[in-house]
């Protein structure tokens, strides 16, 4: 099993040295703490395993470490920045773990972006040396890039004549919608094996600034406090510890304090149910810090954030998933209005941010995803959202005779209308009414009030209500005609679906990974006996079919 769940104290291959206004990201692998046998991480070279201890860094310099305004991403290899992906892992894995592995990491770069852009902890890449491929990606990810300017290093993206394959962590996207390199010097760019250095790499817009090594450390220190002075996170601000996640994993299993998630396997099926809490929102910001990550919105996203990419890889077979909600419909009410409320604040800011994320990678995730809203259900607010993340929603209409529990409602907040976007940049609801912008107002006008399943049908909210006598048999046919599909099929087709709007860099990086590099890493050219992937250190020449298709 690979467990996402890590801290700064079990790294093998970051260190993480917050002083002040500026914190350190050195990356220093350890060449045998692979997450598997069989290869060396040389040269800084990662895997899974390297990008989980990244991603969990990033987490905590946002909640643990409010008073850290930039990051300085650097290296503490000689002359190496960074080697990227681990080709030996890509050559050995299998193609679930290559899409995955690239869809982690994506969204590990996303979230430096994230926070880069709405937590004003802005991150440079200091390069002190080679940076290639997925290395050089990671640099992408950041605000600023400095390269040392000492005859050798350079950045390059040197898939394409080495690997057969395309840079899987946003690169091509990045170069053209963020760094804004010309078409054609990215075509030179991208065909090179040994890259571009020096003032070349400046002119091309490939990195921001060239410095010799004599001044690289006082200007790369330099820079990182002109970005802190930009940057309006709270100087004094006591962050939080993110404790470790309380979870028992059973053979049909996973129980969190807020999150059950039952497995069945023989319909290939993962049932997720969200808790609501039975203690009362918090009233003031000082109860809220004081909770820390006990705080019910904070100890649920985490939560869902660890089962979901457990569920991604670890459970590649359950294709389908399904989320319910448990507990009383006004107490999640009270807690969305309370992160409203609150808005403003550092710690309320991120947890929200956390939400956005979480929900992304619902978003993002290959799998079938229902909604079903039951009596005792809590859809409102943040919940809400996971019914316009799936595919599709059902909602009960009226009570069950053996069931006490008062009838399914959902209730909307402004959480619904435009803080949790989708990659897309819109809010789900808007994505959802594209093309009937007047639900969406006739929608937002109707905050705080409940919705019965005839309402939410009537409003749009769910895919279609349906009885008690119809229920059972309607969603049993429903999971076993999923079931029944090619899963392929399925993931191309819900991956065209679900972001129906306008592109962004975003979109644009997650819908290149699912279509082309998805297709790729299953093409002999790379992954065949004679493909370059496999033949990659040995001297050997891969042998490519010729044709284009």
């Amino acid at each position: 099993m690979i467990d996402f769940q890590t801290h700064p104290d079990r790294y093998r291959h970051w260190v993480l040295t917050p002083r002040g206004a500026v914190a350190h990201l050195t990356l220093a692998v350890d060449e045998q703490g692979g997450l598997v046998e069989g290869y060396e991480l040389k040269m800084n070279s990662y895997d899974l395993g390297v990008d989980i201890e990244l991603y969990d860094a990033v987490q905590r310099l946002r909640f643990e470490h409010p008073e850290v305004k930039t990051v300085v991403i650097d290296s503490a290899a000689e002359r190496i920045f960074c080697a990227g992906a681990n080709i030996r892992m890509l050559a050995s894995s299998a193609h679930a773990h290559k899409v995955n592995f690239c869809k982690f990491t994506n969204e590990t770069r996303n979230a430096i972006e994230d926070a880069s852009e709405y937590s004003r902890q802005r991150y440079i890449s200091a390069i002190n040396g080679t940076a290639a491929g997925g290395g050089y990606e990671l640099a992408l990810a950041t605000d600023y890039i400095i390269l040392i300017d000492d005859g050798s290093s350079t950045v390059s993206l040197p898939e394409v004549p080495l690997l057969a394959v395309l840079p899987g962590t946003g690169g091509l996207t990045r170069l053209s919608d963020k760094r804004k390199v010309r078409r054609d010097l990215g075509d030179i760019f991208c065909t090179l094996e040994e890259g571009v250095g020096g003032q070349k790499a400046v002119d091309w817009r490939l990195v921001d600034e060239v410095v010799p090594g004599s001044k690289f450390t006082d200007q790369v220190a330099l820079r990182a406090l002109e970005f802190a002075t930009a940057s309006d996170r709270p100087d004094a601000a006591v962050g939080i510890l993110l404790t470790p996640l309380e979870r028992r994993i059973d053979k049909d299993s996973l129980h969190y304090s807020h999150l059950r998630i039952e497995l069945n396997r023989e319909q290939a099926l993962a049932t997720l149910t969200l808790k609501a809490t039975e203690a009362t929102a918090p009233q003031d910001l000082q109860q809220i810090l004081a909770l820390g990550d006990r705080f019910w919105p904070l100890a649920l996203a985490r939560q869902l954030d660890d089962a979901l990419l457990h569920l991604r890889t670890n459970e590649a077979s359950l294709g389908t998933l399904v989320f319910k909600t448990e507990g009383d419909l006004q107490r999640v009410y009270d807690y969305d209005r309370i992160l409203a409320e609150f808005s403003d604040d550092w710690l309320v800011r991120e947890i929200c941010l956390y939400w956005k994320r979480t929900l992304k990678r619902i978003d993002v995730t290959s799998r079938s995803s229902f909604a079903l809203v039951e009596q005792g259900s809590c859809f409102s607010g943040f919940l809400a959202e996971l019914l316009f993340s799936v595919d599709r929603s059902y909602m009960l209409e009226g009570q069950r005779e053996d069931d006490p529990r008062a009838a399914a409602n959902i209730r909307l907040s402004s959480f619904n209308f435009g803080p949790l976007p989708m990659p897309n940049g819109l809010s789900r609801l808007q994505t959802r009414f594209l093309g009937e912008p007047d639900s969406l107002v006739n929608a937002q006008a109707l905050i705080g009030a409940d919705f019965d399943a005839s309402a939410a049908q009537q409003a749009g909210l769910i895919t279609e209500a349906l009885d008690d006598i119809d229920w059972d048999d309607e969603i049993r046919m429903l999971i076993e005609a999923r079931a029944s599909f090619s899963p392929d099929a399925l993931t191309g087709m819900e991956a065209n679906l679900r972001f129906a709007g306008p592109e962004t860099m975003e979109s644009k990086i997650f819908g290149r990974l699912s279509a082309w590099q998805n297709w790729i890493f299953q093409r002999p050219n790379a992954v065949g006996e004679q493909g370059a992937l496999k033949l990659y250190g040995s001297g050997k020449r891969p042998e490519y079919n010729p044709e284009r298709v």
